[in-house]
C-alpha cells in the first residue's frame, strides 16, 4: 500500500525555509568559532581524547583541501539547501553547454554580503547544478583562513569548497579528463563593502590572477553573473574616504576577511535584523571564453584575455537584466 503525506501548510513552509537560511548564517558567523571553542574545552574535560584523536588526523589530513577537498553527496543533497533555495528563491541558469571533457574557471560576480546564490548554487545540489551540467564536478573557492579551523573545516569541504590559494586552484584544473568546475569570486572579501542593493560595481578591473591561471592551464573562462545577490541585505554607508570605510579596510588587512555592516530583516518582525530579505536570486552561467595554453603569458596576453572577460561578461549582464527588472540605463561598473 502507498503511503501518501499531507503537504505542508503554507506557513510551515515559509518557517522551514526561514530556519534553513538562519542555521546558514550560523554556520558561517558562528559555527567557526564555536569548533573553535569546543576543541579547545574538550581538552580540558573527561572527552580529552576527542580532540587528541581529531588533532592527530588533522595532521595527517592537512593537505586534504588543497588535493580537491573531500565532498560528502550526502550533505550536498540535504533538504535543508531546498529550503534555503525556496526561501529567497535562488536560481540557476546556464546559457551554454559544458563539455564534461574539459575543465572550466568560472569567475562569479558579485561577491554580495554573504554570497549565497555561489553557496547554494555550486555547494549543494539545490538547484539542480548535476541535472543542467551534466558530467562536471564543481568546486568554489574560499579564504584559506576557514580550513584552518578545527572540525569547521571538513563542514565546508564537504560541500565541494576548496582554500583560495593557486595550489588549490590548480589541482582542479589539471585533472586530465576534464569534468572540474573551479568557481571564483573574483571580487572577494573586498567587494562586498559595496555590496547593497542596486549596486552593479564590481572589483574587476585589476583584478587578472584568474585570467593568468586561465592561460597557464588552458582552460575555457565562463562569466558568470548572480542577478539579485545584492539586494538580500542592505548596509551602512561606508563611501570611500569615510572612516568606516577606513576602519574595514584595516581590518581586512589584518584579519583576511572583510567586516560589512549589514542588515535586514528579523525571524518574526521585518523591521531589522541579520535574516536576508526575501527577493529572488537568480545566477546566470554564460558561455565558456576560449583560452589557448601558455606557460608563461606576458602581460599583454593577459590583458588582452581580460579585456575580452569583461566584455563577455557586460554582454551577460545586459542580455539579461531586463528579465530581473534591472533599469535600461544600468551598467556594470569596473573599479
Amino acid at each position: 500500500m502507498k503511503v501518501e503525506f499531507a503537504p505542508l501548510s503554507v506557513p510551515l513552509q515559509r518557517r522551514l525555509q526561514t530556519a534553513s537560511v538562519v542555521q546558514w548564517i550560523f554556520s558561517f558567523l558562528g559555527l567557526a568559532q564555536c569548533c573553535t571553542a569546543a576543541f579547545i574545552v574538550l581538552f580540558f574535560t573527561r572527552f580529552w581524547l576527542v580532540s587528541t584523536i581529531y588533532a592527530a588526523w588533522w595532521l595527517i589530513d592537512r593537505e586534504k583541501p588543497s588535493k580537491g577537498g573531500r565532498r560528502i553527496h550526502i550533505l550536498r543533497n540535504c533538504i535543508v539547501w531546498r529550503y534555503m533555495r525556496d526561501y529567497f528563491p535562488i536560481t540557476l541558469m546556464k546559457t551554454a553547454e559544458l563539455d564534461p571533457r574539459q575543465n572550466y574557471l568560472v569567475g562569479f560576480h558579485p561577491h554580495g554580503v554573504l554570497a549565497a546564490g555561489a553557496f547554494l548554487n555550486f555547494c549543494t545540489e539545490a538547484s539542480g547544478f548535476s541535472m543542467l551540467f551534466p558530467g562536471i564536478t564543481p568546486h568554489l573557492m574560499m579564504l584559506s583562513l576557514w580550513f584552518r579551523i578545527p572540525f569547521f573545516r571538513d563542514y565546508v569541504m564537504s560541500g565541494g569548497l576548496i582554500p583560495s590559494d593557486k595550489e588549490s586552484a590548480s589541482y582542479v584544473l589539471q585533472k586530465p579528463e576534464g569534468g572540474n568546475l573551479l568557481a571564483i569570486i573574483v571580487g572577494g572579501a573586498q567587494e562586498a563593502l559595496d555590496a547593497r542593493p542596486g549596486s552593479f560595481t564590481l572589483l574587476l578591473k585589476n583584478r587578472k590572477g584568474f585570467v593568468r591561471l586561465a592561460i597557464q592551464h588552458g582552460t575555457p573562462l565562463v562569466p558568470a553573473f548572480s542577478f539579485g545577490e545584492n539586494d538580500v541585505f542592505d548596509q551602512v554607508k561606508n563611501p570611500k574616504g569615510s572612516w568606516l570605510r577606513r576602519i574595514q579596510h584595516r581590518l581586512q588587512k589584518i584579519m583576511g576577511i572583510s567586516l560589512p555592516l549589514f542588515h535586514a530583516r528579523g525571524i518574526l518582525q521585518y523591521s531589522f535584523g541579520l535574516i536576508p530579505y526575501r527577493r529572488p536570486i537568480c545566477t546566470v552561467v554564460g558561455k565558456p571564453i576560449p583560452v589557448q595554453k601558455k606557460h608563461r603569458p606576458s602581460e599583454e596576453e593577459v590583458d588582452q584575455v581580460h579585456q575580452k572577460y569583461l566584455n563577455e561578461l557586460s554582454n551577460l549582464f545586459e542580455k539579461h537584466k531586463a528579465k530581473y527588472n534591472i533599469p535600461e540605463d544600468s551598467h556594470l561598473e569596473f573599479i
